[in-house]
């Protein structure tokens, strides 16, 4: 009996020991101040979550506006760099525009000084024949000068553009192609006279090579292609005949590296033009190859044909032509003539 009481006096135990632990987590579920702070502690969280959010929303306005005056001021710092690039663009162009004017200006001086010199009474050995004379005078600037009348040699006023810088110096040009805005398919008396701009595109006049050329001259031909390549041929004999002969051409001893020597077909033929036909072929060269020249039958070179841009003419054989180094099929972009004397010395 005892045993059997004390038996159920434990388990009353045990049962009473299990219950206690629940009823006291009910109690603190059910005890209002205890939620009021559970309550509280989790708006303090939340509360500071929206604190840190809003400090971060500060932030990212305050990068934006700083990032915002950063591009204005690099765009300030662009156009401030345009307008120095522009400045010293014009600064540039103005000072090529100075040094230009001052050529031209010195280049004056030295006509009126050269003009004034011819005012005394010269001999053959001093007088200013041609621009190797200018070279010995100590003239060595390329460009555009007036020759004076001279009542010894019989020379009357003559404009001509003088190289003074390539090999060596003391040319006279006596022809150049380079701009295509003049036509040389003239008649006899403008061949005879000259024509054409002497800074541009133009002819001297056979009646002035024939005088330039009554002392031994070399004469020297520089070409240019469309793809701006040169080559030059330099004859050391050259000269014309006088009108009663037809300005006829006599050239030896050739030189260069414009390959075969393209003038030699036209070696003692006569100048012809479109309405003077003196070359020594059935057909009329001249027309057919639209300019004035000393056509032979008709042409291995035609320095005074039409100006074709580009180079190719493969319709027409009238271009300006060099047989010798592009064939007759083929138009050069830029060639010169010019002339001095056999004695000249740099």
């Amino acid at each position: 009996m005892l045993k059997s009481a004390l038996l159920r006096l434990l388990a009353l135990g045990l049962v009473l020991l299990l219950q206690q632990p629940g009823r006291t987590a009910g109690q603190n579920l059910r005890d209002p101040r205890k939620r009021a702070a559970a309550a509280l502690k989790a708006a303090n969280a939340k509360g500071q979550c929206c604190e840190d959010v809003r400090a971060l929303k500060v932030q990212v306005a305050n990068l934006s506006s700083l990032l915002e005056e950063l591009t204005r001021k690099q765009d300030t710092v662009v156009r401030q760099m345009m307008e120095l690039d522009n400045q010293n663009r014009v600064q540039e162009a103005r000072v090529t525009e100075a040094e230009s004017k001052y050529s031209e200006i010195n280049n004056r001086v030295e006509i009126i000084q050269l003009q004034a010199s011819q005012s005394i009474t010269q001999t053959s050995s001093d007088a200013i024949y041609d621009c190797a004379s200018l070279y010995g005078r100590s003239y060595k600037i390329s460009g555009e000068y007036k020759l004076p009348a001279d009542g010894y040699l019989g020379t009357p006023e003559l404009e001509v553009f003088c190289d003074m810088e390539s090999n060596g110096g003391g040319w006279t040009v006596i022809q150049r192609r380079k701009v295509g805005l003049t036509s040389f398919d003239r008649d006899w008396k403008q061949y005879k006279k000259g024509f054409g701009a002497i800074r541009g595109d133009f002819w001297l006049g056979n009646e002035n090579i024939f005088r330039l050329t009554r002392q031994p001259t070399v004469l020297r031909i520089e070409l240019e292609d469309w793809e701006g390549e040169t080559r030059y041929a330099e004859y050391q004999h050259f000269t014309l005949s006088n009108e009663l002969n037809s300005y006829k051409l006599f050239i030896s001893s050739y030189s260069g590296n414009a390959g075969q020597d393209s003038l030699r077909y036209h070696n003692n033929t006569n100048f012809s033009t479109k309405n003077k036909d003196n070359d020594k072929c059935v057909d009329d060269c001249a027309q057919l190859r639209k300019g004035g020249y000393w056509y032979n039958c008709c042409t291995d070179s035609n320095l005074n044909g039409v100006f074709y841009r580009y180079g190719e003419h493969i319709r027409n054989t009238d271009g300006i032509t060099w047989y010798g180094w592009h064939g007759p099929n083929y138009s050069l972009k830029r060639v010169e003539m010019k002339i001095r004397p056999q004695n000249f010395q740099p």
